[in-house]
């Protein structure tokens, strides 16, 4: 894909005359085809100089000089280094014939000396029948040495199998969103110090009631708040119209063994730090225990997903449709920061939130945030 394939002749150009002028002494006696021709079966199978009755106009043409083959020839001669032969072209010409099956010495070329562009190429890919054979069928074909696997007859070590019916779905579903929403991300970095230091403090009291405090309890408890500030990134489109949602039902990603599946927290908005934390745990459990209702994994209106679990600074995660935005947790850790012109340690984190641009402009997006990121810093124990 790089760009002014027609504008470098001069170094391409050079490339060949290198070429010429290393196998001089082998080209030196092979007679050249005339522009434009193909050389007698018999010539190219037994590489021997073809004989023809001279016309009167041939005779009057000037032969080339004895040590200087026409540039076609050495062109036609040179060879890459799996063997097979390299016509007038660049190496991304070559590259794309090759992963298509085409051989270049059936294209006429439009550049210097005959030379076929990457545009004639891609014309002449654009403008085959889909049904045709690929010109290497066409044209007589260069052997070329076998892989190690055909030179030993022992086929590809593969394993095939069909994509389960979770794969299938989730495939859909992610290429259906990529169409659907204009996705655009902001990215945020978060100190959690604060938030650490309750959960810490809090850790045994939530343990005896059967919840592990964790950040993304905080989170969510959070994030939950600033969709109630910020509406329209609870809200989903319907045609033209704006669908704002006055629940807030919060999707949790879940990672399991062959796949992903969200299930909703419904109506979190009522709910608590205890309330959340409980709630989370309980959907993510039965996800993986597939014990979920249907009903617990539609009607979601914004969710939230955590690739740092496995170490992923951020992530820029697909929008689970009909929503328009997700919320992407990257890992937390340990960083050094400038604080009052000194380093210091302090535990850091990024937020990444994708978000469908049909309806969320970037000033929103950004502004919904800086509110996350502000609560989840000044994160008052009082909420718990």
């Amino acid at each position: 894909m790089a760009p002014g394939e027609a504008s470098r002749p001069t170094s391409e150009g050079a490339h060949e005359a290198s070429t010429a002028a290393g196998t001089s002494e082998t080209n030196a006696a092979m007679a050249a085809p005339a522009p434009g021709k193909t050389a007698p079966p018999s010539t190219q199978a037994d590489g021997a100089p073809a004989k023809s009755a001279a016309t009167p106009a041939a005779t009057r043409q000037a032969p080339p000089t004895p040590r200087q083959a026409p540039a076609a020839s050495v062109a036609a001669q040179a060879r890459d280094v799996d063997g097979s032969v390299r016509h007038k072209s660049s190496p991304l010409v070559r590259r794309i014939a090759k992963e298509h099956g085409v051989d270049i010495a059936g294209i006429t070329g439009s550049g210097s000396g005959g030379r076929v562009t990457k545009h004639d190429i891609l014309d002449y890919l654009e403008r085959a029948p889909a049904a045709d054979a690929p010109i290497a069928a066409k044209a007589p074909s260069v052997p070329t040495a076998p892989g190690p696997s055909e030179a030993s007859g022992t086929p590809d070590r593969i394993d095939v199998e069909p994509m389960s019916i979770m794969r299938k779905k989730i495939a859909e579903h992610m290429i259906l969103s990529r169409r659907t929403s204009a996705h655009v991300y902001s990215v945020f970095e978060v100190n959690y110090t604060a938030v650490d230091s309750i959960r810490k403090a809090r850790k045994d009291e939530y343990d005896a009631q059967g919840a592990k405090l964790t950040f993304t309890s905080f989170i969510a408890k959070v994030v939950v708040d600033c969709l109630r500030l910020h509406p329209v990134v609870n809200a989903s489109i319907d045609g033209e119209n704006i669908v704002y949602k006055h629940d807030v039902n919060l999707g949790i990603a879940v990672a399991l063994e062959n796949g992903l599946i969200v299930p909703v927290v419904k109506h979190a908005g009522e709910k608590n730090v205890l309330g959340l934390t409980r709630a989370i745990a309980d959907v993510a459990e039965r996800a993986r225990t597939k014990k979920l209702s249907p009903d617990e994994v539609h009607g979601g209106t914004f969710t939230i997903t955590n690739p740092g679990n496995f170490g992923a600074q951020f992530g820029l995660p697909i929008i689970n449709q009909p929503q328009v935005a997700i919320l992407g947790v990257g890992t937390i850790e340990k960083r050094p920061v400038v604080i009052d012109d000194m380093i210091g340690i302090r535990l850091l984190g990024y937020l990444t939130l994708g978000y469908d641009h049909r309806l969320i402009d970037g000033a929103v997006a950004d502004q919904f945030m800086a509110d996350v990121k502000k609560g989840i810093e000044t994160f008052d124990e009082r909420q718990l």
